[in-house]
């Protein structure tokens, strides 16, 4: 194993796709809840403990091992809306066209064979996490410094934030991404035994709105 994978699977230049997605980041800032480098970080502290921990625990569950089939299933019962459901998969497409390109797997081709339209963006993290043979904390790790990473750069450009200020609310949130990230891994541990229905489903409604309504803008500089 080598853990420097870590690094190449988290990179914002990997060709995941994130670039264009805000997570939610656009439709907030619109709104008026986000203006600034405080606002920014508590709806980045917000989506953390919600988004952010749901996608770390699938991540790491598929990582360990779980059932990719089920994985996705219980993706779809925690994403009410249905315009995150489709970008989750967009997401997850993008990402397993890289994944295998980077990491060629039988797991990976498998999904990608079972979900042509594409799978939850987690579960195809936890399965390239695995390809890549890192381990199911790195998967967790992963998720969720991708749920706070993406509104923060959104933000710079919606907002022209100093990116300094945006970096820096990353790195005043990295002692509860740890421990968001024990919580995922723990629940992902429990769901390999004990099946799927003990994966967190902390819920964030806004954000499943604020989807909704943004899916119906004209104009939009990000996909979510």
């Amino acid at each position: 194993m080598s853990r420097a994978a870590l690094l190449v699977l988290a990179d914002g230049r990997f060709p995941a796709g994130g670039h264009a997605h805000s997570g939610g980041a656009e439709e907030a800032v619109k709104a008026g809840r986000i203006t600034d480098a405080e606002s920014l970080e508590a709806f980045c502290r917000g989506r953390l403990h919600t988004a952010g921990l749901v996608s770390a625990a699938l991540a790491a569950a598929a990582a360990a091992g779980a059932d990719p089939t089920q994985l996705d299933a219980a993706a779809d019962a925690r994403t009410p809306s249905p315009a995150l459901r489709l970008a989750a998969r967009k997401l997850g497409r993008q990402l397993m066209r890289a994944a295998r390109a980077t990491w060629p797997s039988g797991e990976l081709d498998a999904l990608a064979g079972k979900f042509p339209k594409g799978a939850h963006q987690p579960v195809v993290l936890g399965l390239a996490a695995r390809a890549a043979g890192l381990e199911p904390v790195d998967a967790a790790y992963c998720a969720v410094y991708e749920s706070v990473s993406g509104p923060a750069s959104a933000t710079v450009r919606l907002l022209s934030l100093d990116p300094f200020d945006a970096t820096a609310v990353l790195a005043r949130l990295a002692p509860e991404l740890d421990r968001v990230a024990d919580r995922a891994l723990e629940a992902a541990r429990r769901a390999v035994g004990e099946g799927v229905d003990v994966l967190p489903s902390a819920s964030a409604p806004l954000l499943e709105i604020g989807a909704e309504l943004h899916a119906t803008w004209p104009v939009r500089l990000f996909a979510s």
